[in-house]
């Protein structure tokens, strides 16, 4: 009889245990999907945004080369990256190699390199391109300035990515603030623009 008992337990234990750990699962997929569709609604919201201000086209052939990061908006991915780099090649299919190389915290810190893909989806609107670190995810890059020379460029990833670039390690502080009055107008924060330390010899 005891036996009967223990065993009829056991089960309605198991049972029970099963529902639990269901229940914890299916919670946990769900806040998954959320967080994932809410990401996704904000990363929609932020292309939109960015997709509507008005850029400058490029000619793709003189962007190319290396460009020094001479300011940013402050982010995830780079986190204490100085001396940041972006150098851009033309790939046999046409599309641009993105090769991003920083110091970690200083200078002479351990240097670390990303290579992503850059396409340009509309041809008449060469100064929007897409860029891909890891498929199948893709971020906007719209050179939100550039000067006739492709000497100096402000480039836009939505609202909290924000890009000052120049063709040498540092800016004169005439432009800089012009730059800074441009991305103000446009809508973005830039108080929290942060100066990236870069190497003056180079």
């Amino acid at each position: 009889m005891y036996a009967h008992i223990l065993a009829v337990l056991s089960k309605y234990f198991k049972c029970l245990s099963f529902y639990l750990v269901y229940n914890v699962i299916m919670k946990i997929k769900w806040l998954a999907f959320l967080s994932v569709g809410l990401l996704l609604a904000g990363c929609l919201t932020q292309a939109s945004w960015i997709g509507s201000l008005p850029h400058q086209n490029i000619d793709v052939a003189r962007y190319l080369g290396t460009w020094y990061e001479i300011a940013r908006i402050p982010n995830w991915f780079e986190g204490d990256l100085v001396g940041v780099t972006a150098t851009y090649a033309l790939k046999p299919d046409g599309h641009v190699e993105v090769r991003n190389a920083g110091y970690d915290h200083v200078l002479t810190g351990d240097k670390k390199t990303e290579i992503g893909d850059a396409w340009i989806p509309d041809p008449k609107e060469t100064g929007q391109l897409k860029v891909s670190f890891f498929w199948p995810f893709s971020g906007d890059y719209v050179v939100l300035y550039r000067d006739e020379d492709y000497q100096v460029a402000m480039v836009g990833s939505g609202k909290d990515l924000l890009w000052i670039l120049c063709r040498k390690p540092s800016l004169s502080e005439a432009t800089y603030k012009k730059l800074i009055n441009k991305a103000e107008k446009l809508g973005f924060d830039v108080s929290r623009l942060q100066k990236v330390t870069q190497n003056s010899l180079n």
